[in-house]
């Protein structure tokens, strides 16, 4: 099942958005922002499809 969640860039501080795969308990993984293309940092966990934990940060490279 996926969702759209939407958060801030860490970097631009425009609102955008990802799709989440809720049927995977927890992931990591960069998507670079769809407004200034600089690499975000996804860290998420689910717990029976409801997102529990969600952040998005500064890729540190």
């Amino acid at each position: 099942m996926l969702e759209e969640h939407f958060f801030t860039c860490p970097y631009c501080w425009q609102p955008i958005s990802v799709l989440l795969d809720l049927s995977v308990d927890e992931q990591r993984y960069v998507e670079d922002c769809e407004v200034c293309c600089r690499p975000i940092l996804i860290h998420y966990a689910v717990d029976d499809e409801e997102i529990i934990v969600f952040e998005a940060d500064r890729e540190e490279g």
